[in-house]
């Protein structure tokens, strides 16, 4: 199990608090320090089932630039680009399960859901 996280984001310290609570082995990846490549959004994307801009968190300050942006297939590699030059702009905490299941795990249900399928 791999999560991406935010250190200082109080979802992301739940969502560990969780994983060790349950006694469960993962990888951490701080995504701000090491962000993905585009690939690598492309396919939590294609896993989460989501475009781009679903993934954005528009209320970051680097997000006004993409307020003007289509949301549309035409615009995808714009979106995916913002993020990995900006990752902050990535929603967070993304859970990945060995079986490759990925979540935005924000909230508690998601989160159950992932450790007890």
């Amino acid at each position: 199990m791999e999560i991406w996280i935010n250190p200082a984001c109080s979802k992301c310290r739940a969502a560990t608090a969780a994983l060790d609570e349950a006694g469960i082995s993962y990888t951490v990846r701080r995504y701000l320090d090491t962000p993905p490549t585009a690939e690598e959004l492309t396919e939590v994307l294609t896993r989460l089932n989501l475009a781009p801009w679903h993934l954005v968190r528009m209320n970051e300050p680097a997000a006004a630039a993409l307020k003007s942006l289509p949301r549309d297939e035409a615009h995808h590699a714009d979106w995916i680009e913002a993020m990995v030059t900006n990752p902050i702009l990535i929603q967070r905490p993304i859970l990945t399960t060995d079986d490759g299941t990925t979540a935005i795990a924000r909230d508690p249900e998601t989160l159950a859901r992932l450790l007890h399928p």
